[in-house]
Protein backbone atom coordinates (compact mmCIF):
# COMPACT_ATOMS: atom_id res chain seq x y z
CA UNK A 1 0.00 0.00 0.00
CA UNK A 2 1.11 3.56 -0.74
CA UNK A 3 2.23 5.63 2.25
CA UNK A 4 1.14 9.27 2.09
CA UNK A 5 2.88 12.29 3.60
CA UNK A 6 1.03 14.70 5.86
CA UNK A 7 0.63 17.30 3.10
CA UNK A 8 -0.72 14.66 0.72
CA UNK A 9 -3.27 13.59 3.34
CA UNK A 10 -4.70 17.13 3.44
CA UNK A 11 -5.32 17.09 -0.33
CA UNK A 12 -6.76 13.59 -0.21
CA UNK A 13 -9.13 14.51 2.61
CA UNK A 14 -10.64 17.27 0.47
CA UNK A 15 -10.81 14.89 -2.51
CA UNK A 16 -12.70 12.29 -0.48
CA UNK A 17 -15.06 14.91 0.95
CA UNK A 18 -15.92 16.32 -2.47
CA UNK A 19 -16.68 12.79 -3.72
CA UNK A 20 -19.13 12.46 -0.83
CA UNK A 21 -20.78 15.76 -1.78
CA UNK A 22 -21.01 14.77 -5.44
CA UNK A 23 -22.81 11.55 -4.48
CA UNK A 24 -25.67 13.55 -2.98
CA UNK A 25 -26.05 15.96 -5.88
CA UNK A 26 -29.83 16.56 -5.76
CA UNK A 27 -30.10 17.03 -9.53
CA UNK A 28 -28.86 13.49 -10.18
CA UNK A 29 -30.79 12.03 -7.25
CA UNK A 30 -34.05 13.40 -8.66
CA UNK A 31 -33.28 11.87 -12.05
CA UNK A 32 -32.67 8.51 -10.32
CA UNK A 33 -35.93 8.71 -8.39
CA UNK A 34 -38.31 10.45 -10.83
CA UNK A 35 -38.72 9.58 -14.49
CA UNK A 36 -41.32 9.10 -17.22
CA UNK A 37 -42.35 5.81 -18.84
CA UNK A 38 -44.79 6.83 -21.52
CA UNK A 39 -47.51 8.81 -19.77
CA UNK A 40 -46.66 7.29 -16.41
CA UNK A 41 -44.56 9.05 -13.80
CA UNK A 42 -42.36 6.60 -11.89
CA UNK A 43 -41.31 7.68 -8.40
CA UNK A 44 -38.69 6.16 -6.07
CA UNK A 45 -36.44 3.16 -6.40
CA UNK A 46 -33.11 4.33 -5.00
CA UNK A 47 -33.80 3.91 -1.28
CA UNK A 48 -37.45 2.78 -1.11
CA UNK A 49 -40.00 1.07 -3.32
CA UNK A 50 -41.34 2.48 -6.58
CA UNK A 51 -44.78 3.90 -7.24
CA UNK A 52 -46.33 4.81 -10.61
CA UNK A 53 -48.74 7.66 -11.38
CA UNK A 54 -50.84 7.83 -14.55
CA UNK A 55 -50.62 11.51 -15.48
CA UNK A 56 -53.78 11.29 -17.61
CA UNK A 57 -55.69 11.12 -14.32
CA UNK A 58 -54.55 14.59 -13.21
CA UNK A 59 -55.67 17.97 -14.50
CA UNK A 60 -52.77 20.08 -13.26
CA UNK A 61 -49.26 19.41 -11.90
CA UNK A 62 -47.78 21.80 -9.33
CA UNK A 63 -44.16 21.80 -8.14
CA UNK A 64 -43.29 23.45 -4.84
CA UNK A 65 -40.30 23.19 -2.56
CA UNK A 66 -38.09 24.63 0.14
CA UNK A 67 -34.50 23.95 1.14
CA UNK A 68 -30.89 24.49 0.15
CA UNK A 69 -31.01 21.73 -2.47
CA UNK A 70 -34.36 22.47 -4.08
CA UNK A 71 -33.18 24.64 -6.97
CA UNK A 72 -31.24 21.71 -8.42
CA UNK A 73 -34.15 19.39 -7.65
CA UNK A 74 -36.52 21.76 -9.47
CA UNK A 75 -34.19 21.94 -12.47
CA UNK A 76 -34.34 18.16 -12.79
CA UNK A 77 -38.13 18.21 -12.44
CA UNK A 78 -38.42 20.68 -15.29
CA UNK A 79 -36.34 18.40 -17.51
CA UNK A 80 -38.46 15.38 -16.59
CA UNK A 81 -41.93 16.93 -16.73
CA UNK A 82 -41.45 19.78 -19.20
CA UNK A 83 -44.61 21.69 -20.07
CA UNK A 84 -46.73 19.34 -17.96
CA UNK A 85 -45.89 21.63 -15.01
CA UNK A 86 -48.75 24.08 -14.49
CA UNK A 87 -47.15 26.25 -11.79
CA UNK A 88 -44.20 26.01 -9.44
CA UNK A 89 -42.37 27.84 -6.64
CA UNK A 90 -39.28 26.87 -4.66
CA UNK A 91 -37.61 28.80 -1.85
CA UNK A 92 -33.83 28.48 -1.49
CA UNK A 93 -31.05 30.00 0.59
CA UNK A 94 -29.40 33.12 -0.84
CA UNK A 95 -26.82 32.08 -3.43
CA UNK A 96 -28.28 28.60 -3.98
CA UNK A 97 -30.31 29.29 -7.13
CA UNK A 98 -30.31 27.66 -10.57
CA UNK A 99 -31.65 28.90 -13.93
CA UNK A 100 -35.25 27.66 -14.19
CA UNK A 101 -37.99 28.28 -16.74
CA UNK A 102 -41.46 27.31 -15.45
CA UNK A 103 -40.72 27.13 -11.71
CA UNK A 104 -40.19 30.39 -9.85
CA UNK A 105 -37.23 30.69 -7.45
CA UNK A 106 -37.33 32.83 -4.31
CA UNK A 107 -34.12 33.36 -2.33
CA UNK A 108 -34.44 33.80 1.43
CA UNK A 109 -32.60 33.79 4.76
CA UNK A 110 -31.13 30.77 6.53
CA UNK A 111 -30.69 29.71 9.34
CA UNK A 112 -32.56 32.72 10.70
CA UNK A 113 -35.76 33.31 8.64
CA UNK A 114 -36.40 36.66 6.97
CA UNK A 115 -39.09 38.62 5.12
CA UNK A 116 -38.24 37.01 1.78
CA UNK A 117 -38.89 33.58 3.28
CA UNK A 118 -42.20 34.82 4.65
CA UNK A 119 -43.18 36.10 1.20
CA UNK A 120 -42.20 32.76 -0.33
CA UNK A 121 -44.25 30.83 2.23
CA UNK A 122 -47.26 33.01 1.49
CA UNK A 123 -46.93 32.42 -2.25
CA UNK A 124 -46.67 28.65 -1.77
CA UNK A 125 -49.76 28.67 0.43
CA UNK A 126 -51.65 30.64 -2.22
CA UNK A 127 -50.57 28.19 -4.90
CA UNK A 128 -51.64 25.16 -2.85
CA UNK A 129 -55.04 26.71 -2.22
CA UNK A 130 -55.66 26.37 -5.98
CA UNK A 131 -55.14 22.59 -5.85
CA UNK A 132 -58.11 20.28 -6.26
CA UNK A 133 -58.88 16.60 -5.96
CA UNK A 134 -57.75 15.91 -9.54
CA UNK A 135 -54.39 17.68 -9.22
CA UNK A 136 -50.90 16.35 -8.52
CA UNK A 137 -48.41 18.22 -6.34
CA UNK A 138 -44.71 17.39 -6.40
CA UNK A 139 -42.97 18.64 -3.28
CA UNK A 140 -39.19 19.07 -3.16
CA UNK A 141 -37.87 19.18 0.39
CA UNK A 142 -34.32 19.40 1.73
CA UNK A 143 -32.42 20.68 4.72
CA UNK A 144 -32.92 24.36 5.40
CA UNK A 145 -36.55 24.19 4.37
CA UNK A 146 -37.76 24.94 7.87
CA UNK A 147 -36.07 28.34 8.07
CA UNK A 148 -36.97 29.10 4.46
CA UNK A 149 -40.73 28.65 4.99
CA UNK A 150 -41.46 30.96 7.93
CA UNK A 151 -45.10 31.85 8.43
CA UNK A 152 -45.94 32.33 12.08
CA UNK A 153 -49.57 32.64 13.23
CA UNK A 154 -50.98 36.17 13.39
CA UNK A 155 -50.32 36.35 17.14
CA UNK A 156 -46.53 36.07 16.59
CA UNK A 157 -44.34 38.44 14.57
CA UNK A 158 -41.55 37.35 12.26
CA UNK A 159 -39.09 39.30 14.43
CA UNK A 160 -40.15 37.29 17.49
CA UNK A 161 -39.70 34.06 15.56
CA UNK A 162 -36.26 35.20 14.39
CA UNK A 163 -35.17 35.88 17.97
CA UNK A 164 -36.46 32.51 19.14
CA UNK A 165 -34.68 30.70 16.30
CA UNK A 166 -31.39 32.38 17.22
CA UNK A 167 -31.83 31.46 20.89
CA UNK A 168 -32.47 27.82 20.01
CA UNK A 169 -29.40 27.69 17.76
CA UNK A 170 -27.20 29.18 20.48
CA UNK A 171 -28.39 27.09 23.42
CA UNK A 172 -27.34 23.74 21.93
CA UNK A 173 -30.80 22.43 21.10
CA UNK A 174 -30.86 19.51 18.66
CA UNK A 175 -32.37 19.93 15.20
CA UNK A 176 -35.30 17.76 16.33
CA UNK A 177 -35.96 20.10 19.24
CA UNK A 178 -35.54 23.22 17.12
CA UNK A 179 -38.00 21.92 14.55
CA UNK A 180 -40.53 20.80 17.17
CA UNK A 181 -40.70 24.44 18.26
CA UNK A 182 -40.80 25.73 14.70
CA UNK A 183 -43.69 23.43 13.80
CA UNK A 184 -45.85 24.78 16.61
CA UNK A 185 -45.46 28.44 15.71
CA UNK A 186 -46.04 27.97 11.99
CA UNK A 187 -48.78 27.84 9.37
CA UNK A 188 -46.59 25.84 6.96
CA UNK A 189 -44.78 23.21 9.03
CA UNK A 190 -45.77 20.06 10.90
CA UNK A 191 -48.19 18.84 8.23
CA UNK A 192 -49.94 22.19 7.84
CA UNK A 193 -49.32 22.34 4.08
CA UNK A 194 -50.78 18.85 3.70
CA UNK A 195 -53.92 20.18 5.37
CA UNK A 196 -53.99 23.08 2.96
CA UNK A 197 -53.64 21.09 -0.29
CA UNK A 198 -55.92 18.16 0.64
CA UNK A 199 -57.53 16.35 -1.25
CA UNK A 200 -54.92 16.74 -4.02
CA UNK A 201 -52.34 13.95 -4.50
CA UNK A 202 -48.82 14.66 -3.26
CA UNK A 203 -45.44 13.17 -4.16
CA UNK A 204 -43.01 14.34 -1.47
CA UNK A 205 -39.37 13.97 -2.60
CA UNK A 206 -37.04 14.46 0.34
CA UNK A 207 -33.28 14.86 0.66
CA UNK A 208 -32.64 14.02 4.31
CA UNK A 209 -30.47 16.21 6.53
CA UNK A 210 -31.42 14.70 9.88
CA UNK A 211 -30.21 11.75 11.91
CA UNK A 212 -32.51 8.78 11.38
CA UNK A 213 -34.18 10.33 8.31
CA UNK A 214 -37.24 11.30 10.37
CA UNK A 215 -39.59 12.79 7.80
CA UNK A 216 -41.38 14.98 10.33
CA UNK A 217 -38.06 16.59 11.29
CA UNK A 218 -36.66 17.25 7.80
CA UNK A 219 -37.60 20.88 7.03
CA UNK A 220 -40.08 20.51 9.92
CA UNK A 221 -42.24 18.19 7.82
CA UNK A 222 -44.64 20.53 5.98
CA UNK A 223 -46.43 17.53 4.41
CA UNK A 224 -45.77 14.93 7.12
CA UNK A 225 -47.68 13.96 10.30
CA UNK A 226 -46.15 15.64 13.33
CA UNK A 227 -45.01 13.45 16.21
CA UNK A 228 -44.30 16.38 18.55
CA UNK A 229 -46.80 18.34 20.64
CA UNK A 230 -47.27 21.71 22.32
CA UNK A 231 -46.35 19.96 25.58
CA UNK A 232 -43.00 18.96 24.04
CA UNK A 233 -42.33 22.57 23.04
CA UNK A 234 -43.01 23.80 26.56
CA UNK A 235 -40.63 21.16 27.91
CA UNK A 236 -37.93 22.35 25.47
CA UNK A 237 -38.34 25.91 26.77
CA UNK A 238 -37.91 24.60 30.31
CA UNK A 239 -34.93 22.38 29.41
CA UNK A 240 -32.93 25.27 27.95
CA UNK A 241 -34.19 27.91 30.42
CA UNK A 242 -35.76 30.01 27.67
CA UNK A 243 -39.03 31.10 29.29
CA UNK A 244 -37.50 34.37 30.50
CA UNK A 245 -35.85 35.04 27.15
CA UNK A 246 -38.66 34.57 24.64
CA UNK A 247 -41.52 36.93 23.83
CA UNK A 248 -44.74 36.91 25.83
CA UNK A 249 -46.78 36.33 22.67
CA UNK A 250 -44.89 33.09 21.93
CA UNK A 251 -45.30 31.88 25.51
CA UNK A 252 -49.02 32.72 25.43
CA UNK A 253 -49.50 30.94 22.09
CA UNK A 254 -47.73 27.76 23.22
CA UNK A 255 -49.62 27.80 26.51
CA UNK A 256 -52.91 27.99 24.60
CA UNK A 257 -51.76 24.98 22.60
CA UNK A 258 -50.98 23.07 25.78
CA UNK A 259 -54.49 23.92 27.07
CA UNK A 260 -56.11 22.83 23.79
CA UNK A 261 -57.29 26.31 22.81
CA UNK A 262 -55.04 26.25 19.70
CA UNK A 263 -55.34 23.20 17.43
CA UNK A 264 -52.49 20.69 17.49
CA UNK A 265 -50.50 19.97 14.36
CA UNK A 266 -52.09 17.13 12.30
CA UNK A 267 -51.14 13.62 13.38
CA UNK A 268 -50.76 10.31 11.52
CA UNK A 269 -54.44 9.36 11.75
CA UNK A 270 -55.56 12.53 9.92
CA UNK A 271 -57.20 12.01 6.53
CA UNK A 272 -55.08 14.81 5.01
CA UNK A 273 -52.21 12.32 4.64
CA UNK A 274 -54.20 9.66 2.77
CA UNK A 275 -52.88 10.77 -0.64
CA UNK A 276 -49.36 11.74 0.45
CA UNK A 277 -46.49 9.62 -0.91
CA UNK A 278 -43.08 10.18 0.73
CA UNK A 279 -39.78 9.23 -0.93
CA UNK A 280 -36.31 9.80 0.56
CA UNK A 281 -33.99 10.30 -2.41
CA UNK A 282 -30.70 10.55 -0.48
CA UNK A 283 -29.21 10.91 2.99
CA UNK A 284 -26.00 11.18 4.97
CA UNK A 285 -25.18 7.50 4.57
CA UNK A 286 -25.32 7.95 0.77
CA UNK A 287 -22.47 10.46 1.10
CA UNK A 288 -20.48 8.36 3.57
CA UNK A 289 -20.61 5.29 1.34
CA UNK A 290 -19.31 7.34 -1.59
CA UNK A 291 -16.50 8.67 0.61
CA UNK A 292 -15.56 5.14 1.67
CA UNK A 293 -15.46 3.94 -1.93
CA UNK A 294 -13.17 6.80 -2.93
CA UNK A 295 -10.87 6.22 0.07
CA UNK A 296 -10.54 2.53 -0.79
CA UNK A 297 -9.51 3.42 -4.34
CA UNK A 298 -6.82 5.68 -2.88
CA UNK A 299 -5.41 2.76 -0.90
CA UNK A 300 -6.81 3.38 2.57
CA UNK A 301 -8.21 0.85 4.98
CA UNK A 302 -11.70 2.22 5.58
CA UNK A 303 -14.30 2.17 8.33
CA UNK A 304 -17.62 4.03 8.51
CA UNK A 305 -18.27 4.67 12.20
CA UNK A 306 -21.84 5.97 11.95
CA UNK A 307 -24.06 8.36 10.04
CA UNK A 308 -25.95 9.24 13.22
CA UNK A 309 -23.41 10.97 15.48
CA UNK A 310 -24.81 13.78 17.60
CA UNK A 311 -23.65 15.65 20.70
CA UNK A 312 -21.54 18.64 21.67
CA UNK A 313 -18.97 19.27 18.91
CA UNK A 314 -15.94 19.55 21.18
CA UNK A 315 -16.85 16.32 23.01
CA UNK A 316 -17.34 14.44 19.74
CA UNK A 317 -13.93 15.79 18.71
CA UNK A 318 -12.28 14.14 21.72
CA UNK A 319 -13.76 10.78 20.75
CA UNK A 320 -12.54 11.07 17.17
CA UNK A 321 -9.05 12.04 18.37
CA UNK A 322 -9.02 9.00 20.63
CA UNK A 323 -9.84 6.78 17.66
CA UNK A 324 -6.98 8.33 15.67
CA UNK A 325 -4.56 7.61 18.53
CA UNK A 326 -5.77 4.01 18.76
CA UNK A 327 -5.29 3.47 15.02
CA UNK A 328 -1.71 4.70 15.20
CA UNK A 329 -0.68 2.92 18.40
CA UNK A 330 -2.42 -0.43 17.99
CA UNK A 331 -3.84 -0.66 14.47
CA UNK A 332 -7.30 -0.94 15.99
CA UNK A 333 -10.04 -0.83 14.70
CA UNK A 334 -8.16 -0.71 11.37
CA UNK A 335 -4.43 -0.29 10.65
CA UNK A 336 -2.81 2.66 8.85
CA UNK A 337 -3.13 3.93 6.23
CA UNK A 338 -6.62 4.42 7.62
CA UNK A 339 -9.67 6.46 6.73
CA UNK A 340 -12.26 6.64 9.50
CA UNK A 341 -15.53 8.20 8.33
CA UNK A 342 -18.46 9.53 10.32
CA UNK A 343 -21.52 11.64 9.74
CA UNK A 344 -24.46 13.19 11.50
CA UNK A 345 -24.83 16.61 13.07
CA UNK A 346 -23.28 17.90 16.27
CA UNK A 347 -24.32 20.97 18.26
CA UNK A 348 -22.53 23.88 19.87
CA UNK A 349 -23.60 25.56 23.09
CA UNK A 350 -22.55 29.16 22.46
CA UNK A 351 -21.10 30.90 25.50
CA UNK A 352 -18.57 33.17 23.81
CA UNK A 353 -18.82 36.07 21.35
CA UNK A 354 -16.78 34.59 18.50
CA UNK A 355 -17.68 33.36 15.03
CA UNK A 356 -17.96 29.70 14.07
CA UNK A 357 -20.07 26.64 13.46
CA UNK A 358 -20.26 23.05 14.64
CA UNK A 359 -17.70 21.74 12.12
CA UNK A 360 -15.25 24.57 12.79
CA UNK A 361 -15.55 24.08 16.55
CA UNK A 362 -15.01 20.34 16.09
CA UNK A 363 -11.83 20.97 14.07
CA UNK A 364 -10.42 23.50 16.52
CA UNK A 365 -11.10 21.11 19.41
CA UNK A 366 -9.66 18.07 17.64
CA UNK A 367 -6.48 19.97 16.67
CA UNK A 368 -5.64 20.26 20.38
CA UNK A 369 -6.07 16.52 20.86
CA UNK A 370 -3.93 15.32 17.93
CA UNK A 371 -0.99 17.71 18.38
CA UNK A 372 1.26 14.95 19.79
CA UNK A 373 0.63 12.56 16.87
CA UNK A 374 2.28 12.15 13.46
CA UNK A 375 0.66 12.14 10.02
CA UNK A 376 -2.95 12.56 11.11
CA UNK A 377 -5.40 14.76 9.21
CA UNK A 378 -8.97 15.46 10.31
CA UNK A 379 -11.69 17.03 8.17
CA UNK A 380 -15.14 18.08 9.29
CA UNK A 381 -17.47 19.95 6.97
CA UNK A 382 -21.07 20.54 6.07
CA UNK A 383 -22.18 18.99 2.80
CA UNK A 384 -24.09 22.21 2.06
CA UNK A 385 -20.86 24.20 1.87
CA UNK A 386 -21.62 26.38 4.89
CA UNK A 387 -20.98 26.00 8.58
CA UNK A 388 -23.01 28.26 10.81
CA UNK A 389 -23.03 31.95 9.81
CA UNK A 390 -19.71 31.66 7.93
CA UNK A 391 -18.46 31.28 4.36
CA UNK A 392 -16.60 28.07 5.25
CA UNK A 393 -17.91 24.52 4.88
CA UNK A 394 -15.64 23.48 7.74
CA UNK A 395 -11.91 22.88 8.05
CA UNK A 396 -9.03 20.44 7.53
CA UNK A 397 -6.60 20.30 10.45
CA UNK A 398 -3.53 18.19 11.10
CA UNK A 399 -0.93 17.53 13.74
CA UNK A 400 0.85 20.81 12.93
CA UNK A 401 -2.20 23.06 13.36
CA UNK A 402 -1.62 23.63 17.07
CA UNK A 403 2.07 24.45 16.66
CA UNK A 404 1.52 26.74 13.68
CA UNK A 405 -0.99 28.65 15.81
CA UNK A 406 1.36 28.96 18.79
CA UNK A 407 4.13 30.17 16.47
CA UNK A 408 1.81 33.00 15.42
CA UNK A 409 1.15 33.89 19.05
CA UNK A 410 -2.37 32.47 19.03
CA UNK A 411 -3.93 30.77 22.05
CA UNK A 412 -6.11 27.90 20.72
CA UNK A 413 -7.83 27.33 24.08
CA UNK A 414 -8.84 30.98 24.30
CA UNK A 415 -10.39 30.82 20.83
CA UNK A 416 -12.24 27.64 21.74
CA UNK A 417 -13.55 29.15 24.96
CA UNK A 418 -14.83 32.16 23.00
CA UNK A 419 -16.47 29.94 20.32
CA UNK A 420 -14.26 31.75 17.80
CA UNK A 421 -13.18 28.77 15.73
CA UNK A 422 -13.60 30.59 12.40
CA UNK A 423 -11.05 33.30 13.10
CA UNK A 424 -8.60 30.82 14.60
CA UNK A 425 -8.75 28.45 11.62
CA UNK A 426 -8.67 31.37 9.20
CA UNK A 427 -5.43 32.64 10.73
CA UNK A 428 -3.72 29.24 10.56
CA UNK A 429 -4.96 28.68 7.00
CA UNK A 430 -7.00 25.55 7.68
CA UNK A 431 -10.48 26.67 6.56
CA UNK A 432 -12.24 24.57 3.92
CA UNK A 433 -14.18 26.87 1.61
CA UNK A 434 -16.18 25.18 -1.15
CA UNK A 435 -18.92 27.72 -1.84
CA UNK A 436 -22.56 26.63 -2.06
CA UNK A 437 -22.88 22.97 -3.05
CA UNK A 438 -26.67 23.05 -3.63
CA UNK A 439 -27.11 19.96 -1.51
CA UNK A 440 -27.44 19.23 2.22
CA UNK A 441 -27.20 15.88 4.05
CA UNK A 442 -25.62 17.06 7.32
CA UNK A 443 -21.89 16.73 7.94
CA UNK A 444 -19.02 14.47 6.89
CA UNK A 445 -15.99 13.89 9.13
CA UNK A 446 -12.79 12.14 8.05
CA UNK A 447 -9.76 10.92 10.01
CA UNK A 448 -6.82 10.06 7.73
CA UNK A 449 -3.67 8.43 9.11
CA UNK A 450 -0.54 7.29 7.31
Amino acid sequence: MKVYSGSELVSLAKDIFMCAVKAVDPYHLIHKNLFMEGNFLVVGGEIGSRKTFDLSEYQKIFVIGAGKATASMAKACEEILGDRIYKGIVVVKYGYKEPLSSIKIIEAGHPVPDASGLAGAQKIRELLKDCGQSDLVISLISGGGSALLPMPPSEISLAEKQTLTQLLLECGATIKEVNAVRKHISQTKGGRLAQLMYPATLVNLVLSDVVGDDLDVIASGPFVPDTSTFHDVWDIFLKYHLLDRISQSIKDYIQKGVEGVVDETPKAESQVFEKVHNVIIGNNLTALIAASQRAKLLGFNVMILSSAIEGEAREVAKIHAAIAKEVITSGNPIPPPACIISGGETTVTVKGTGLGGRNLEFCLAVSLEIADLMNVVVLSAGTDGTDGPTDAAGAIVDTTTYYRAVKQGLNPLAYLKNNDSYHFLEKVGDLLITGPTNTNVMDVRLILTA
